[in-house]
């Protein structure tokens, strides 16, 4: 058994809820209401994805590493 590790990316969605997406893993793309959901999906979507490769005799392409990093900053105002 193995146990392969993947970025996924979660993008909020205006009508609310998230779209997932793993970029090492072509078209592999779900969804979920809330972040919680979305992490369920993503977890599934992941597993059924790899075991077709692997079922196909196709080996597990690596996770990407060169995403862009993303991060939110707070910064205290002067408003003197």
């Amino acid at each position: 058994m193995t146990t392969p590790t993947y970025t996924v990316i979660y993008e909020p969605q205006p009508e609310g809820g998230y779209t997932v997406s793993v970029p090492a893993l072509p078209g592999c793309v779900t969804e979920g209401n809330t972040l919680e959901e979305a992490r369920r999906m993503a977890e599934d979507v992941i597993r059924g994805y790899c075991e077709s490769l692997l079922a196909d005799g196709e080996l597990l392409p690596p996770d990407v590493s060169d995403l862009p990093v993303h991060e939110r900053i707070a910064v205290l105002l002067s408003t003197g």
